[in-house]
């Protein structure tokens, strides 16, 4: 490997994740949490007020599994719902001040991985390794 960038989407895309998800897990698993609910949480903390379908979608969860995954936030004080006041059939979400505080945290753990420097590409098998 000459050190270049892989030219394929799908390679740096995975590249990022691994480098995400290596610097997210301890921190949620501290937390008891998934990263099904750090992208919950991130939906939320982007859009507060936000509909339980479009947290689904956003979130890239599956509808018939959000659910589950917002009572266990609920439970954790990491989430709030609220009836919409807008449309009183709809509930809507957002985050509490703890769960804002974890997703500060969260974030600045998102962008250390983003750093260039936190990766690293060694090998011919293009071994992928989060150091910082």
């Amino acid at each position: 490997m000459n050190g270049d960038a892989p030219t394929s989407l799908a390679v740096r895309l995975r590249q990022a994740e691994a480098a995400i998800r290596g610097r997210l897990l301890p921190v949620l698993v501290e937390h008891g949490l998934s990263m099904e609910h750090w992208r919950i949480v991130a939906v939320v903390d982007d859009h507060p007020g936000i509909g339980m379908s479009s947290v689904a979608a956003a979130a890239v969860v599956p509808a018939a599994t959000l659910t589950r995954h917002m009572d266990k936030l609920v439970e954790l004080g990491l989430v709030v719902r609220h009836v919409d006041p807008a449309d009183r059939r709809r509930v809507v979400v957002a985050l509490s001040p703890r769960g804002r505080d974890l997703a500060a945290l969260l974030r600045a753990e998102e962008r250390l991985a983003a750093h260039p420097a936190a990766l690293e590409v060694t090998g011919a098998d293009t071994h992928l390794q989060v150091t910082g």
